[in-house]
């Protein structure tokens, strides 16, 4: 059932040499270092890094264990990262996660050999399982008008990608933690993509996604993307009523956000539930989005322990940690705007070093 692209062995040059003066002969005694190689393919070791051009113009830096300055993709790649997903918004304020900037970041991403994930909010801004705000340029569509924003917004990034030579996009999320739909609207029944209103309109808009993804990047698989991944009744719930309102999807997305006090019990739980789901709808299974606090000793054993039952299970495509480039109090304009706090479960240090959480990854 896996269906992995291609293994795509990335040899990268990493022949550096050291001139003295302005000599270009071999007196020097300069041994240039060993070509390094990544390999890209298989279980995806994933890092959503939908906020590093915001944090690259705050200038933020980044820094390897022993406190070198480095690139944060580059450094990413050399603690085992081989796939990068990125958000979507259809209108943002400030422009961060639109069309340009994922483009731009997905540009980044690619010249490393990262496989990429591409993930569709259909909103202005945050998409969770408490807001599916429709976009204000799409405040007021009739049902045929929204299916239609769906699509053509799908097909107008993805086209986007295509054109300037985004190869690596191996899935694509339609909606973002839809736990109990998309694209609220709850002032209209008949538009509404709540799915406990509406499940026939939300299968509608998954739909339109899969078939746009489809149309552009036919090899990428499609994602309808839940969280918590411990709770096996909210899957079942939305997946049997996708199902039985004729919607698409090739990958079931999960997301897993445990606490020191929790945190063995929902692993259990999660890794139970990628089995059950696999068997019954005959799908893979990606862990979109984890996180436990950066400073939590807890956190790096929860992480190997999901990345190894992850791995054991032949229908798992891999997992990505959520932000975890994010450390030392720093947050987007956009928490500031909403009265938000920092987001605490990153995978750096106080002092911009990666902890000890990648080291499943190796």
């Amino acid at each position: 059932m896996k269906n992995i692209l291609g293994k795509a062995m990335l040899l990268a040059s990493a022949l550096l040499f050291s001139i003295t003066g302005t000599s270009c002969s071999n007196d020097d005694n300069t041994t240039p270092e060993k070509e390094k190689t990544y390999d890209m393919s298989g279980f995806a070791k994933g890092a959503d890094v939908s906020w590093l051009t915001e944090m690259e113009g705050d200038g933020v830096n980044f820094y390897s264990a022993s406190g070198k300055k480095q690139e944060c993709l580059s450094l990413l790649r050399d603690l085992g990262v081989n796939s990068i997903r990125l958000r979507v918004w259809v209108n943002p304020d400030g422009g961060l996660c639109n069309k340009n900037d994922v483009v731009a970041k997905a540009w980044r991403a690619q010249q490393l050999g990262f496989r990429l994930m591409i993930d569709f909010h259909y909103s202005d801004t945050w998409a969770d399982p408490a807001h599916q705000t429709v976009p204000a340029a799409w405040q007021g569509y009739t049902f045929e008008q929204m299916k239609q924003a769906v699509s053509s917004h799908t097909t107008e990034v993805l086209t986007a990608l295509k054109d300037r030579g985004v190869s690596n996009v191996e899935w694509v999320q339609v909606g973002n933690e839809t736990r109990d739909g998309m694209l609220w609207n709850d002032d209209d029944v008949n538009v509404t993509g709540r799915c406990s209103k509406n499940a026939s309109n939300f299968s509608a808009y998954i739909t339109a996604g899969y078939d746009a993804v489809k149309a552009v990047y036919p090899q990428a698989k499609v994602i309808v993307h839940i969280d918590e991944g411990n709770n096996l009744g909210r899957y079942t719930w939305i997946f049997d009523e996708l199902k039985n309102h004729g919607g698409k999807w090739d990958v079931i997305g999960m997301s897993l956000y445990p606490e020191d006090s929790n945190w063995t019990e929902l692993t259990d739980n999660c890794l139970a539930n990628i089995k059950t789901l696999s068997d019954k709808y005959n799908c893979d299974v990606v862990i979109s989005e984890i996180g436990m606090n950066w400073d939590s000793d807890q956190a790096a054993p929860m992480m190997k322990k999901m990345v190894d039952g992850c791995k054991a299970i032949s229908t798992c495509e891999g997992i990505f940690y959520w932000e975890p480039e994010v450390y030392n109090d720093w947050k987007p304009a956009n928490y500031t705007t909403l009265g938000w706090g920092a987001y605490q479960k990153g995978a750096f240090d106080k002092s911009g070093k990666p902890t000890a959480v990648f080291d499943a990854f190796k």
